[in-house]
């Protein structure tokens, strides 16, 4: 398996594109950890409102890049695909992302981290997802394409991906079980989380918090703190949730990893600003399982049928925008009757 021959396959086309994604990347971190939060405070909610917009903004404004780029190369047609597929990966990440902010909640609460020190946690936990989001990505995208088979059906041979039609099944069964969840365990253990667990094995770890520290000295021992821990579970968790979103957006663009990642890395890297904006009001989304649920299974239904029926990108980014606005207005609805009861 060659990875980086899908790099140099689909990504060094458009040379341009690939370097401006990394220098705002990297500029927009460096004002992030080191002038907007040097010091650590607590995150208000004006704040966080205008990083989760700038981080919005600069997602839509980078997909309007991607289409003018391969509009002049290729034409619109190619180009508006493109831009759809883009959208839809980002989306369905954004969606799927929501789930993270309910454990954050929950490692937070657990480990009673300092609000002023919840930011610096996150910060590293998401450049830890941008190394791992790659691997799965590239690998992934390559897997899948040495696993097609031409199999007999009906009558005309198909061009089924054995990758694909797994994780179709996965999401499904995923959607199922998003379905019946509704994120009220408030009160979990975490002391047997696995990222707890290699932490207490590598590490000598102290319940006490210093400062914004990940480690510290006590009777001359180095020491992790809960910040530490808290970061470790925080990883983990988001390994577990990759095992859903990462297959569910290899049905938007199952060959181009380029679409793949940067619409994945920047619904990831605005998920801390949405958490600080939403931690206080979780509650009030507390249907948009519900929708979730819906996106999971259409996207695992559209990659059983991909052999017999191709969803254009822009279809299947209507239907997602369709259930996730729903399901935020059925949540809100719903605990405003229960409000007025």
């Amino acid at each position: 398996m060659n990875i980086f021959s899908v790099v140099q396959d689909n990504m060094f086309n458009h040379p341009g594109l690939i370097i401006g994604f990394g220098i705002t990347v990297i500029i927009m971190l460096l004002l992030d950890l080191g002038v907007f939060n040097k010091n650590p405070h607590e995150i208000s909610n004006k704040e966080a409102l205008n990083w989760t917009i700038l981080w919005i903004a600069l997602s839509m404004i980078f997909s309007a890049i991607i289409y003018f780029v391969f509009r002049a190369d290729d034409g619109h047609a190619f180009a508006i695909e493109k831009f759809s597929q883009y959208q839809a990966a980002y989306w369905i990440e954004k969606a799927l992302s929501v789930d993270n902010l309910f454990v954050f909640v929950l490692v937070f609460t657990f480990f009673k981290i300092p609000k002023q020190y919840q930011h610096e946690v996150l910060f590293w936990g998401i450049l830890g997802a941008l190394f791992f989001r790659a691997i799965f990505i590239f690998a992934g995208v390559e897997i899948i394409k040495h696993t097609y088979i031409n199999i007999p059906m009906f009558g005309e041979t198909r061009e089924v991906n054995i990758i694909l039609t797994f994780f179709g099944f996965f999401l499904i069964l995923a959607g199922v079980k998003s379905w019946s969840s509704d994120h009220e365990d408030e009160n979990q253990d975490l002391s047997k989380n696995w990222g707890v667990r290699l932490v207490h094995k590598f590490f000598k770890v102290t319940n006490e918090i210093d400062g914004g520290k990940f480690f510290t000295m006590q009777n001359g021992v180095r020491m992790a703190t809960p910040l530490f821990v808290a970061l470790m579970v925080i990883e983990i968790t988001d390994l577990v949730f990759a095992v859903d979103s990462i297959p569910a957006i290899f049905a938007v663009a199952p060959d181009d990893p380029f679409i793949l990642y940067t619409s994945n890395i920047f619904a990831i890297l605005g998920l801390r600003s949405m958490y600080f904006l939403l931690a206080n009001s979780m509650d009030k989304f507390n249907k948009l399982h519900f929708g979730l649920a819906i996106i999971l299974t259409f996207i695992g239904v559209k990659m059983l049928i991909m052999p017999f029926y191709h969803f254009d990108s822009i279809i299947s980014l209507g239907i997602i925008a369709t259930v996730l606005v729903g399901s935020i207005i059925f949540s809100l609805v719903s605990n405003k009757k229960q409000t007025d009861k």
